[in-house]
């Protein structure tokens, strides 16, 4: 069975000289974060890599990682853009905040027909979570009553930053079936010097610990969720007014909905691993620690393409 790796990165900012966390140097040979992902999809059997991003930082993001990747793995390119939106809408006067994951995920359809992983282009995320997400598409199939998703469940405390706050999915997971019930978008979490967790929301405040699951946003999924995406681009537009400026299509929420729909399944694969990626600027040096000790353990080699 054919799968496809979605790597969203239209957040790239469009001047390559310099201040784009995406394609900071990390790997002792020029590596960037996408290099890790893309090496450990491969490795647990992805076959294609689909990238989203904006069409005018093609040329560039083809000459600093699009060409080279191109050598290692079928590629394919799709383009985000804030005013590809459904006949009958227009795009708010003054917005210039593009429409989030969901949308994102949508450009993907017609290119991208197989069984899917969604990724972040700035987060490393791990092997395990690969393998998992991997094994869940190709031993499940499409639903025909429901979606069929799949869903990374990375512990909380592994995903902190020790330079400032972060915001996570923070998941509540049924513990005999291993299903997703509920995702809650979280603001302002850190763990104080005790490793006591905080964050913004006060109900989630009452219950969150350093290991409770969260999602990075790494979704397993079929096409027909990219289908349903189209449908509920459309519902979104439709209730925009009381945020125009900024509200989003976010993939977390897009799930919540369906889970409170009863429109789909969310399987949720726990994984021990670290994530990490450069939220702050403070965060690259310990990102290249990282992958120096990984490559140390032997989990990659030190000329990762070689």
């Amino acid at each position: 069975m054919k799968t496809t790796l979605i790597i969203m990165a239209a957040g790239i900012g469009s001047r390559f000289g310099g201040g784009i966390k995406q394609l900071e140097k990390m790997g002792p040979n020029g590596e960037i974060i996408m290099d890790y992902s893309i090496y450990d999809a491969v490795d647990a059997g992805f076959d294609k890599v689909v990238f989203i991003i904006r069409k005018d930082i093609e040329a560039d993001f083809k000459e600093i990682i699009g060409n080279r990747i191109g050598k290692q793995v079928e590629v394919d390119y799709v383009f985000q853009d804030i005013n590809d939106i459904p006949e009958g809408f227009t795009v708010p006067e003054g917005r210039t905040k593009p429409w989030g994951t969901g949308q994102a995920v949508l450009c993907c359809k017609g290119v991208v027909k197989e069984p899917f992983l969604v990724i972040n282009a700035d987060d490393y995320y791990g092997k395990e979570a690969f393998v998992k997400m991997h094994d869940f598409l190709v031993n499940h199939e499409e639903d025909r009553e429901r979606f069929r998703l799949g869903m990374a469940g990375y512990i909380l405390k592994n995903t902190l930053s020790d330079n400032g706050t972060v915001t996570r999915g923070v998941c509540v997971v049924d513990e005999k079936s291993g299903y997703l019930e509920k995702i809650l978008e979280t603001h302002s979490i850190y763990a104080d010097e005790k490793g006591k967790v905080h964050c913004e929301e006060a109900d989630v405040a009452e219950w969150i610990h350093p290991d409770v699951n969260v999602s990075m946003n790494m979704w397993a999924g079929y096409p027909d969720f990219i289908d349903y995406l189209e449908e509920g681009f459309r519902e979104f537009l439709a209730h925009i007014e009381d945020n125009p400026m900024k509200k989003e299509y976010l993939l977390p929420n897009i799930v919540e909905l369906l889970l409170n729909q009863d429109k789909a399944t969310v399987k949720v694969y726990e994984t021990a691993d670290r994530w990490f990626g450069v939220t702050y600027l403070e965060d690259k040096p310990f990102v290249v620690d990282s992958i120096r000790g990984l490559i140390k353990d032997g989990v990659y080699p030190e000329n990762l393409w070689a």
